[in-house]
């Protein structure tokens, strides 16, 4: 997931939490090309199931002969934790079908990714490389991290007066522990964001710092 599986805690908290919440569905045709966008204008992503392969006869068939679309039983196994990986806890996500093309579930088969998420409520921090990150709850309630990831991942976040060199590389984002670990649990915490604390995933890069943590009461 974003940074580590979603606790049984957590899972109960954002059931309560998201119960009237709809699933969104993004299928995208393997062109090669084609990018999947996840976004959530209020909350989180969290990704529920993904599916690299073929389900139905129906779905991205339009030209296809009916050779490519016959197997209706193809996946790849691990895609649903990619997506974790690279989507949860973020407000937009972005891929390629290339980041979960890792084999050939059915050779001739003609394959798409298809991903269903949902929108937790969330807290989101972004902080700039060498800034520190500010958690706190209403008092009576605990912090309770959904996940981090120090990196980057696009070329505006944190750039500005950064030379283009900086921002260059956009897929070195690397999830960690380290907030939840420091922060589960308290009303109020602070996080440097820097590679003292979380490693450097990217050298020469100029990093950043994204939070995504809900506040509730303890049980």
């Amino acid at each position: 997931m974003f940074s580590f599986r979603i606790s049984t805690t957590l899972l109960l908290a954002a059931t309560c939490m998201t119960a009237d919440v709809s699933t969104e569905r993004v299928v995208s045709c393997d062109d090669g090309i084609a990018v999947q966008r996840l976004n959530c204008e209020n909350g989180v992503i969290s990704v529920q199931a993904a599916l690299y392969g073929r389900a139905d006869t129906e779905t991205c068939s339009e030209g296809k002969p009916p050779q490519q679309l016959s197997d209706t039983k193809c996946s790849q196994q691990g895609t649903t934790d990619v997506l974790r990986k690279r989507c949860d806890g973020k407000k937009w996500c972005e891929l390629n079908t290339n980041a979960v093309r890792t084999s050939d579930p059915c050779r001739g088969i003609y394959k798409y990714l298809e991903t269903n998420y949902t929108c937790f409520p969330a807290i989101q921090l972004v902080v700039c490389e060498q800034s520190l990150a500010p958690l706190y709850c209403d008092e009576g309630q605990v912090i309770l991290v959904y996940g981090a990831d120090f990196g980057r991942r696009d070329r505006t976040t944190c750039s500005y007066k950064r030379p283009a060199s900086q921002l260059q590389d956009v897929d070195c984002s690397g999830p960690t522990s380290k907030v939840s670990e420091s922060c589960n649990g308290k009303n109020s915490c602070i996080v440097r964001a820097s590679t003292s604390v979380f490693g450097d995933p990217c050298v020469n890069t100029y990093k950043y710092l994204e939070v995504a943590y809900v506040c509730q009461y303890p049980v």
